[in-house]
């Protein structure tokens, strides 16, 4: 492993840098990898943001955006810089398999990896790593990186404030989960200070939905949404034909999860949707509940105590079902 001496006297020097987050980046994952690409460009390295996929338009306002490579439009190029790259950034993510294809070129690369990041059980693939499960999002551990560890706070311009403040809004849902501490809202406080303009840039992220996106919506929410109240648990399930019917593209479906959840006694919500090649789950929670173990033990997933993802190859239906039968496992915990 690195040691931050090491590190610091690596980026001391112009290097090659690739900086890469999880498929379908959210705002954190864009607000931390654009944060720290604004950041490492001021200090005179040769820096690209790799993604592994698209990535919703509400999020295409950040700075630098347009020099963002997403990898599924951009194979050979993406693939040459990961292999020319010194270091490679890993933000948002702690295991290959969530930047997909691109997971093994990272592997195989000659770089050394950094890993910033606040999700469980990290796998060992990097050589520095500034990873807290605490931390309300990925941006708020790449302005501690800067801050603390670099000790060069005096180089977060406004874009890069922009970008952090991003991804700690978003991660913490608008500072309202039970990880937007104090030293949260201190940062923010910071970012704010340093040029972030926090009203207009709730403006871009929440209030620019197409009509298509809110008709969507609308659909879950009155067709769609069945509530379970002997577990406390609604749940949304959506088909493929259900979302080219309203033309659905990346980030119309992100936040929906959250309306179920928002249901007076409601302690557990799901979003189910059947994507082209397997059935994706959005699982969210309230109190201790642990949404994050659902996912791993049964839909090979993972993630947050409250806000978890998982994946299965099963159909739609059986998916919905296997879901309803857990629930009665955790009826205690759910009812209490």
């Amino acid at each position: 492993m690195l040691t931050l001496t090491e590190l610091k006297t690596l980026l001391a020097t112009p290097q090659r840098i690739v900086i890469t987050t999880h498929h379908k980046p959210d705002g954190d994952a864009m607000g931390s990898s654009l944060g720290l690409y604004g950041y490492l460009i001021q200090k005179g390295h040769h820096v690209k943001v790799i993604t592994p996929t698209d990535y919703p338009t509400f999020l295409h306002w950040m700075p630098n955006n347009s020099d963002v490579i997403i990898f599924t439009e951009a194979q050979e190029k993406a693939a040459q810089l990961v292999d020319e790259a010194s270091l490679i950034f890993c933000l948002d993510f702690n295991t290959l398999s969530r930047i997909n294809e691109l997971g093994e070129l990272v592997r195989a690369a000659g770089a050394k990896k950094i890993m910033i990041d606040h999700h469980l059980e990290p796998e060992d693939f990097d050589d520095y790593r500034h990873w807290d499960i605490n931390a309300c999002a990925a941006a708020q551990l790449v302005y501690d990186f800067i801050v603390n560890q670099l000790q060069d706070g005096e180089s977060i311009n406004k874009d890069v404030a922009s970008c952090l403040y991003t991804g700690i809004m978003t991660d913490s849902g608008s500072f309202r989960f039970s990880s937007a501490t104090s030293e949260v809202y201190r940062i923010a406080a910071n970012l704010i200070d340093l040029g972030a303009d926090q009203s207009k840039i709730h403006e871009l992220v929440y209030d620019n939905s197409s009509e298509n996106r809110l008709r969507f919506l609308g659909y879950c929410l009155s067709n769609k949404l069945e509530v379970l109240r002997d577990y406390n648990t609604a749940i949304i399930s959506v088909t493929k034909e259900e979302l080219a019917q309203y033309n659905s593209i990346t980030g119309d479906t992100e936040g929906v999860v959250n309306y179920a959840l928002s249901i007076n006694g409601i302690r557990l919500a799901a979003l189910i949707i059947e994507r082209t090649d397997k059935v994706k789950l959005s699982v969210r929670s309230t109190g201790d509940f642990p949404a994050n173990e659902i996912c791993k033990k049964y839909f090979n997933g993972g993630g947050h105590r409250n806000a978890a993802g998982g994946a299965s190859e099963k159909p739609l239906a059986d998916v919905v079902n296997e879901f309803k039968s857990i629930l009665a496992e955790y009826k205690e915990q759910l009812i209490a």
